[in-house]
């Protein structure tokens, strides 16, 4: 397998995940949770918010695991793109 394209597949897929964070955490302010959409992008990215929030404890009204999460898988992204270019 060529290794831009698995460093292409790996930056597309990182990336979309990504934006489906952000459209979970922002459509959270005005859908309601038992909305289709919401229920949908939940079963999507709640198993990887909710160990997050449960390491994190209660913040308050502001829920940072999304930031956490996209944090961590940009930083996840350049390791794995790093390694893959170095071989």
């Amino acid at each position: 397998m060529n290794v831009e394209f698995l460093v292409l597949f790996i930056r597309v897929v990182v990336e979309t995940f990504i934006w489906v964070v952000i459209a979970n955490s922002l459509l959270s302010f005005f859908l309601s949770p038992y909305h289709p959409v919401r229920e949908a992008l939940e079963r999507i990215v709640g198993p990887f918010l909710n160990p997050i929030r449960n390491l994190m404890g209660n913040t308050g009204a502001v829920d940072f695991s999304p930031l956490f999460l996209i944090l961590a898988l940009e930083l996840l992204k350049q390791l794995v793109i790093g390694i893959l270019l170095s071989l």
